[in-house]
This record gives C-alpha cells, structure tokens and sequence, in this order.
C-alpha cells in the first residue's frame, strides 16, 4: 500500500505547498531570514530600532464563520479575517506586526481552496507589513467532512517596553471612544448560523432587505483591522488602554482593558447598532444581555482615553475620515460593565 492509499496525496500536498511559497515571499520584509521550507522560521529583530523590545504573541481562529466560506465558496477573506484578528489583539499591547504563521487543516487537500485561503492571508500581511514566514497544510482523512476545513493563525509583533499599553495605567474618568465594526467580524458565528439557516431557513443565496445584502455575503464581511486608524495615536501615546471586541462582546472583553477597582459604564444609544445584529436580535427574540455578551453590536474596537487627550484623539480620527463614537466612561469600583439606556430597536 501506499499512503495515498489511506487517504494522503504527497504530491498534491507538495505542489500546494509550492504555491503557499510564492504567496508568502510576497510578504518578506529585510528581516526574514530564510525562504519557507525549514523547519522554522526564523525572524531578526533591527536592534538599532529597538532598545528594549517586548515580544507580544497571539494565536486564534475564525470559528464557525469557516462554514460560511464553504457554503458561499468564497475562502479569500477568511484569509483576511485571521490576519486582521490576530493584528488587532496584539495592537492592544500597542504592538507592531512583525510575522505571522497559519495552520490549516482538511480532510482532502483542495488546492483552489487552500490557494484562496493563503492568498487572503498573504494579501492581508502585505497590507499590514507583516511577514507571512511558515505555518502548517495538514490533510487528515476521516477527521473533516469534505469541503471543511479549519484554520489558526499565530503572530508575534513587538513594542518598546516603555510603550507598552496597560490597564494599570488607566483612571476613573477616562473615556471610552468606539471605532465602528463591518458586521460580525469573527464572532457570534454559531448562534447567527442557527438563528438564520435554521431558525429562518434561508441560503446563503438569499437576499434579505433587512440588511440590504445577501445574507451569506453579509456574513462573510472581513474583521475590520484599525492599525492603519490608530497607527499616529499610538506613536503619540494618547491612549491608555484597548479593547479588541471578540468572542464575549462588550462585557467580556472591556474589563479586559480596566484594572480591577475600575469599571466601564456604557451608553448603549450612543452608536448605531448596525442592521445585521438588529435583524438577527429580532430572529431569535435576544435578549439585550445576550446581544451584548455574543455579539460586538457595531462596536470593533474600544480605545480607553484620557480626558485631556480625547479632542486630539477626536481631530486624528476626523483627519483619517474615521467614525467614531464616544461610548462611555471608566468608573471607581470593581464589577462588570455597568449599561444605561437600551440598544437602537
């Protein structure tokens, strides 16, 4: 027998992998020291730009929004999704990219697949000024159902030391400032796939006024990436701390930027809470305790602002074009996030 055999084409893998190569050499900086192919990768640091360099590392995935890819048969953006991810849960330390590395994994390599998927990922590191330098094509036969896949991703970026964002460096009466998301981003995926290809019964195909879009194509609207917005603000440091809306919404992950004998209180009608989360709340009858905690509602990123510095924060968002809303505040005492008012029906 031969591997082939039991469901594993070296051949296809290898002719794949040259592929994931010429893709990833589109993403080298001066930094990067060896071609795809090792064993690691290997990434030098210029130590005249930095004098105390702090490494920050992050790994995730895109959860079920991969079902989504497959049932449209649309793979580019989920490329983009875990780069841009991944850029901003590092940002909140106030780090830079510096490489990134992907792991994806189905059961029978399909190339077209695999091609679309590291072209959003190279495409993505290019636009950010990231290398795209290893990562892993796994085919294991049994372990998905065809046309499934899965895929994380793993970056590591760096800050000086004296830079680094905190939450220890946030105070009481600070502010919250909101950077608007595109849509689900990477989260909230299963309860938004039950609610609507269950609950409703739609397609992906189906055109749902609502929203004004395809319902798969909504859903498949890339995670935003706000380096780009916040570059000159941290260089400038205006901000104490950040935010990156994911997996928990804005209760879970806000107390994730505070020191714990702060809290965040919250004006929930201070941003329009696009038509996407209003159309799947009224799917299912949610709760607003359940929208807040499962879905970012609009909300990508929250930057934690001292008062003095807000109007500059204000004037460099204006310059970029950027919407923004002032959400909230940070106030004494520990516990959760503390709401007022309700959501936009």
């Amino acid at each position: 027998m031969r591997y082939a055999d039991a469901g594993v084409n070296i051949a296809a893998a290898d002719q794949v992998k040259s592929r994931i190569r010429r893709l990833a050499c589109r993403t080298f900086t001066k930094n990067v020291l060896e071609p795809i192919g090792g064993f690691g990768g290997l990434f030098a640091l210029d130590p005249k730009r930095w004098r105390e360099p702090v490494l920050v590392s992050s790994a995730d995935g895109v959860g079920t929004k991969l079902k989504i890819a497959s049932a449209v048969g649309v793979h580019t953006t989920i490329g983009v999704d875990i780069v841009h991810h991944s850029v901003n849960d590092i940002l909140t330390q106030g780090a830079q990219p510096l490489f990134f590395l992907d792991y994806l994994a189905m059961g029978k390599i399909d190339p077209a697949i695999v091609e679309q998927v590291i072209e959003g990922i190279s495409r993505a590191c290019r636009q950010v000024g990231c290398a795209l330098i290893g990562g892993e094509t796994a085919e294991m036969p049994g372990f998905y159902p065809a046309g499934e896949y899965d895929l994380a991703g793993f970056i590591v970026g760096v800050v000086e030391r004296s830079r680094r964002l905190d939450p220890r460096n946030v105070r009481a009466g600070d502010a919250l400032l909101a950077l608007p998301s595109s849509g689900l981003h990477t989260n909230g995926y299963s309860l938004a796939r039950k609610l609507v290809f269950e609950t409703k019964g739609l397609k992906p195909s189906t055109y749902v006024p609502e929203i004004r879009n395809k319902i798969g194509a909504e859903m498949l609207k890339p995670h935003r990436c706000y380096r780009p917005v916040i570059e000159r603000i941290l260089e400038r440091d205006w901000v104490s701390a950040i935010a990156h809306v994911t997996g928990g919404g804005l209760t879970g992950n806000l107390p994730r930027a505070l020191p714990r004998h702060l809290h965040a209180v919250v004006d929930l009608g201070s941003w329009p809470v696009l038509p996407i989360f209003r159309y799947l709340a009224g799917l299912g009858n949610l709760s607003q305790t359940e929208q807040l905690r499962t879905f970012n509602l609009g909300v990508g990123m929250v930057l934690v602002i001292p008062s003095a510095n807000v109007k500059k924060v204000e004037a460099e968002l204006k310059r970029r074009r950027e919407k923004f809303y002032l959400i909230g505040h940070v106030a004494s005492g520990p516990g959760p996030v503390k709401y007022t008012g309700t959501l936009p029906g």
